[in-house]
């Protein structure tokens, strides 16, 4: 059997072994939420801290060496302007999907009014007793989606590369791996030495990366034994059960009906050949629950499995870790729509346009970490209430978010894979703009 189809197996195996295992221990343990953390926290040492090391490294090294590959300033002036339309235009049709179907299927209506009343009582204490949680969101709400995009335009252009790279702001040391790309592009011969070297510690770095691979069973068995123990499966048939299907479902449209589209409109592929080609890259972003570090597998398998270009690969798909997010995007207009239907709040089509735009713009600052839709999500909440407010309507508590906090890892997971997935569908599309040299001539249109 191949590395790659061992490794994936152990994989599958790890993660329905952690479900079967978290199932077990959430009803046995005393304390499963004390457990599951245990749990979770050995996984983050074996699998997420080692991928997380490799991230900063591996996003500056492969935009160099991508830009450096691509050369000409102007062509990588269509590649950059693609893939951002590629970008906003799906985050948009996931949001679009997401309103419409949490408005047809109205999961937070139609609740008794002991079920209701539980849920925001419950939901009020976990805002509260998360202050954690609560602080970010806090400081979310006072910048405001204003706010949000001066942080991101702060980081386009920073002062101090090596703080970028402490502060693990991976848009800092993209744009600064573009400009050094482009300036050793532009200086011919002289810079090819330069050039050789970030090709040498490129290969040298997703070198490291196979070799972390094989510790991703364990740690994917670790992080979802976790999840499940915190958690357990009968969550799904509780109160918020109705919420969580409408969220997976309008994740599994996107996912294998609106991108497999997208893909064969633009490069005649294959779609769902090209969804098992990435499936390491998926299983692993399911169990870390992290685009960012998920990205070095990510990149190694585009490259090595699902046909992907160097190219497009190294370019691609460290800018979508940062601000492609269509799964993000469609669970926080999902998950904004409910809250305001268990709170008994009616939105107008002013609203759901609102909760639209915003979820989109929001979902771009989200970072690629565990539970950041969360953070944004309040940025959304206030722009509704502020629409609400004209009409003198009163405003959804920003505690009603402490609703959703308890089932939100299950379905960050799920939006994590999303997100990960829409980045391959792009890195493929771009493929046919960034072919390598060896690579066959494109289709025709």
């Amino acid at each position: 059997m191949r590395r790659d189809k061992l490794i994936t197996t152990f994989i599958l195996v790890g993660l329905v072994a952690g479900v079967i295992l978290g199932q077990w221990l959430h009803g046995a343990a005393s304390d499963p939420t004390a457990v599951g953390n245990q749990w979770m926290d050995v996984g983050k040492l074996i699998l997420v801290r080692p991928l997380m090391l490799l991230v900063l490294p591996l996003v500056f090294l492969s935009v160099v060496v991508g830009v450096t590959s691509i050369g000409d300033p102007s062509r990588l002036g269509v590649i950059g302007g693609s893939t951002l339309l590629y970008y906003f235009s799906t985050m948009l049709a996931a949001v679009i999907l997401g309103a419409v179907l949490v408005t047809a299927i109205s999961p937070g209506v139609g609740l008794s009014e002991e079920a209701v009343a539980s849920l925001q009582n419950d939901g009020a204490a976990a805002y509260e007793t998360n202050s954690g949680l609560r602080n970010a969101m806090g400081t979310a709400n006072e910048k405001g989606l204003a706010g949000a995009w001066m942080n991101i335009l702060e980081q386009i252009i920073p002062t101090n590369f090596f703080a970028e790279l402490a502060g693990g702001r991976t848009l800092g040391v993209i744009v600064f791996a573009l400009l050094l790309g482009l300036a050793l592009a532009a200086s011919g011969t002289a810079g090819a030495p330069a050039i050789a070297v970030f090709q040498s510690l490129f290969d040298g770095v997703m070198r490291l990366v196979l070799w972390i691979l094989w510790l991703t069973p364990i740690g994917v068995f670790m992080l979802v034994t976790g999840t499940v123990a915190k958690i357990g499966l009968g969550s799904i048939a509780g109160p918020l059960g109705a919420y969580m299907l409408t969220v997976l479902a309008g994740l599994a449209l996107h996912a294998f009906v609106t991108l497999p589209l997208v893909l064969m409109i633009f490069t005649r592929t294959n779609p769902y050949a090209f969804f098992f080609k990435m499936r390491k890259a998926l299983l692993i972003a399911f169990g870390t629950d992290s685009s960012s570090a998920t990205l070095p597998v990510t990149i190694e398998t585009a490259i090595d499995e699902g046909g992907c270009s160097k190219r497009s690969s190294n370019f691609v798909l460290p800018l979508g870790a940062t601000v492609n997010m269509d799964g993000t995007a469609l669970y926080e207009a999902v998950a904004v729509v409910f809250m305001f239907q268990l709170w008994g709040i009616e939105l107008g089509v002013g609203e759901l346009v609102i909760v639209v735009v915003t979820a989109t713009l929001a979902a771009v600052g989200a970072a690629g970490i565990p539970s950041a839709g969360l953070v944004t999500m309040v940025i959304v909440v206030t722009a509704v209430n502020t629409s609400l407010a004209g009409r003198g309507i009163q405003p959804l508590p920003l505690e009603a978010i402490g609703v959703i906090i308890g089932v939100d890892r299950i379905l960050d997971m799920c939006r994590t894979t999303v997100n990960v997935w829409g980045d391959a569908v792009g890195a493929r599309i771009i493929t046919r703009l960034a072919p390598d040299d060896d690579d066959p001539p494109p289709l025709p249109a």
